[in-house]
């Protein structure tokens, strides 16, 4: 997975900061979007972060692992 891969969520994730639905539980599954970033380093240093893939819904931007989501 790398950046610009179009992804879709296959894993149940719930968000509470969703724009749409600020303050109530939107669960993420089936939302399609792009892959903005992998994060593996930090200032040239490797490191592993719990949720390293980040994903864009239009404007709305979250964290996913790797096993929560599949290239599509």
């Amino acid at each position: 997975m790398k950046a610009g891969d179009k992804v879709t969520v296959e894993a149940s994730v719930v968000v509470f900061n969703h724009p749409q639905h600020r303050g109530e539980a939107f669960d993420l599954k089936g939302q399609s979007g792009d892959v903005v970033t992998v994060l593996d380093d930090w200032k040239g240093r490797p490191i592993s972060p719990t949720l390293p893939v980040i994903v864009a819904f239009g404007r709305y931007k979250a964290h996913f692992r790797a096993d929560e989501l599949t290239v599509s």
